[in-house]
């Protein structure tokens, strides 16, 4: 009856393990700005790196024009080309953004939103879930352009449906290219989507509306040798450790780095660099942490049948009613019964022949 139990209970617990397995991967998934590397090569050869900026850090574009310049360099001494005969076809793509504040007006209201002034590709880091319209491009030459989520739609035309439509901003009229989801829960309010948000241009912002200046910048490209794009965005643009942080996304939800996180649980989340982060780090910090709990967990779970069937095993092995002589001398035996029946049957064969 007590085998029965501990057999019962084992296979309970390595279900649940699975289980949670399955979560955990569904969680990982789910986490679209951190996967960035997955879409941009289908081979895997990329990474994803994130740097945030601290307050008064002073990042301008001609500090993001400048690390640009840079990378072409740096990979072809890597001895990484372009292969692919598209001649659109990119090696790497970055995107930079500042948080702030924003007023957009039309003929009938008014509103007053937190805002991201992006610059390069940040919408394709940040795949929001479209409700009207398409996104827009902080590489476009026009930067009269807006994206803006469905309650600021409502507020300003009481409808979502709203993609070409002009709203001002300072008396200069944007085009709202499109209108986003913003992401909701408890998890994401408390990273700080808990109000209206517009997306614009970088120069809007710094120009029309207020700016907190660049305080994040994310990059896709090569990393032909393990850590080589998280260790050229480090020593390129992140190596003041005071002023700036360095996260290489696609490995930050990996098992080698849930375990880590379990040494560091508790202590990681001190902050001394006076660094704010935006509301998708927020997020992927606050996953990280789940992620964390349930890897532990998971592995308790996986620990409970490992050692019962360890248990059986050590049980087996006393009672099996043989030795590791006895198993080396039968096993001798039966490789010279073989290779007796071997030279017998050719020894047959060549009388045969003759």
């Amino acid at each position: 009856m007590k085998k029965l139990v501990l057999g019962i209970s084992g296979g309970i617990s390595f279900l649940v393990f699975l289980i949670l397995l399955f979560v955990i991967n569904h969680i990982i998934g789910a986490q679209d700005a951190q996967q960035m590397a997955k879409r941009w090569s289908e081979t895997g050869n990329a990474a994803q790196v994130s740097c945030f900026f601290a307050a008064g850090s002073d990042t301008t574009e001609d500090t993001i024009l400048m690390f640009e310049h840079g990378i072409d360099s740096a990979l072809t001494e890597a001895s990484v080309v372009q292969e692919s005969e598209n001649p659109g076809a990119r090696l790497w793509t970055d995107a930079y953004s500042a948080d702030g504040k924003i007023t957009l007006t039309n003929n009938k209201s008014s509103v007053s939103a937190d805002a991201i002034g992006i610059g390069g590709d940040f919408f394709l880091f940040h795949p929001l879930r479209l409700l009207n319209g398409a996104y827009f491009s902080g590489n476009d030459l026009m930067q009269d352009y807006c994206v803006i989520d469905e309650d600021a739609a409502w507020q300003l035309f009481g409808s979502s449906d709203v993609a070409g439509m002009t709203v001002y901003i300072a008396g200069i009229p944007h085009i709202v290219t499109g209108v986003v989801e913003r992401p909701a829960g408890r998890l994401a309010e408390s990273a700080g989507l808990d109000g209206t948000l517009v997306y614009v241009s970088l120069e809007t912002l710094e120009n029309l509306g207020t700016s907190y200046g660049i305080n994040h910048y994310e990059i896709v490209m090569p990393d032909p040798v393990t850590g080589f794009a998280y260790n050229h965005v480090k020593e390129n643009l992140g190596s003041d450790e005071k002023a700036a942080e360095v996260v290489e996304n696609s490995t930050r939800y990996s098992l080698l780095s849930r375990l880590k996180l379990i040494g560091q649980f508790g202590t990681r989340s001190m902050n001394g660099k006076g660094i704010i982060y935006p509301y998708w780090e927020n997020i992927a910090r606050g996953y990280e942490d789940i992620l964390t709990v349930l890897t532990l967990l998971s592995l308790i779970l996986l620990l409970y049948p490992a050692v019962l069937l360890l248990a059986a095993f050590v049980i087996w092995w006393r009672h099996k009613g043989w030795t590791l002589r006895d198993a080396r001398l039968m096993g001798k035996d039966k490789l010279e019964r073989l290779l007796e029946c071997m030279r017998a049957r050719r020894l047959s064969k060549k009388k045969a022949e003759e």
